[in-house]
């Protein structure tokens, strides 16, 4: 990773269908790679192999940008990921592309495993605590993979994935959580492409039947701090430049937008 940002709420306008089936293909491209059986990942007639589990259903996908976002602003990120396609040719690696697909494995892994009695559909409690550690494990590596992999991470922030409290911004998103944590920490890798004036300067210019009631909610204290800020103010001046002809040079030129100090070689 190199740069990260935190994008305030966009409007696309009359671009909005057209951004959401290119963003939608792109979407629906990641489901070729998951494995939907288990019979593959078996190193004895007991133990599962993890590691394979991770490489086939957690899809390492090359992308240019990573897009940090809430589960409830699923389309709108997914616009946005047709928009920088449409636009840029940049492509777009959706967090939910991972973790939504970890539900489906824990539920593959205790319809096998996890009976306390099959005839009743009743789970043992701490079968299906371990399964879920496991996946879960799973998910966050490879949510940690993609991140160390992509060149630039985006975070949507609307109130669907940020809520104010009296100790200050928080997310209800585990997964939130994790890759804005993450991303503070990640080794910071810049392009060969580019140089930067002032080595010494940094440029982290701060500036299924549960219902609402039943279900647990724990909030985290999201640090964003190191994410850049920025609006539609920034990328219709992004825009302008949307004739590039490759797509690093667009990310580039975001670059130069919002960090002055970067130049292109």
């Amino acid at each position: 990773m190199f740069k990260g940002y935190k994008l305030n709420k966009v409007n696309f306008g009359i671009q909005y269908d057209e951004c959401y089936r290119i963003g939608n293909d792109l979407y629906k491209s990641y489901e070729n790679y998951v494995q939907n059986s288990l019979n593959n990942f078996f190193l004895d007639s007991k133990t599962l192999d993890g590691s394979q589990i991770i490489d086939s259903w957690f899809p390492k996908i090359k992308a240019n940008i990573f897009l940090s976002h809430s589960h409830n602003d699923k389309e709108e990120t997914i616009v946005f990921a047709g928009w920088l396609k449409k636009t840029f040719n940049l492509t777009t690696f959706i967090d939910s592309c991972i973790w939504g697909y970890g539900n489906d494995l824990i539920q593959m892994i205790d319809n096998k495993y996890s009976w306390l009695d099959k005839e009743n559909r009743i789970y043992s409690y701490n079968k299906v605590l371990s399964s879920s550690s496991h996946v879960h494990m799973m998910v966050a590596t490879a949510l940690s993979s993609m991140i160390d992999k992509t060149e630039c991470l985006i975070f949507y922030d609307t109130p669907n994935s940020i809520k104010s409290f009296d100790k200050g911004k928080r997310t209800e998103s585990p997964w939130i959580y994790s890759e804005i944590a993450f991303s503070e920490t990640v080794r910071k890798t810049t392009p060969e492409r580019i140089k930067i004036i002032n080595e010494s300067q940094k440029f982290y210019n701060f500036d299924g039947d549960d219902t609402p009631e039943k279900v647990l909610k724990v909030s985290y204290e999201l640090n964003y701090k190191h994410l850049k800020e920025i609006d539609h103010t920034v990328l219709n001046e992004w825009k302008k430049n949307k004739s590039v002809s490759q797509k690093e040079k667009a990310l580039d030129r975001l670059y130069e937008i919002t960090f002055p100090k970067i130049k292109r070689l």
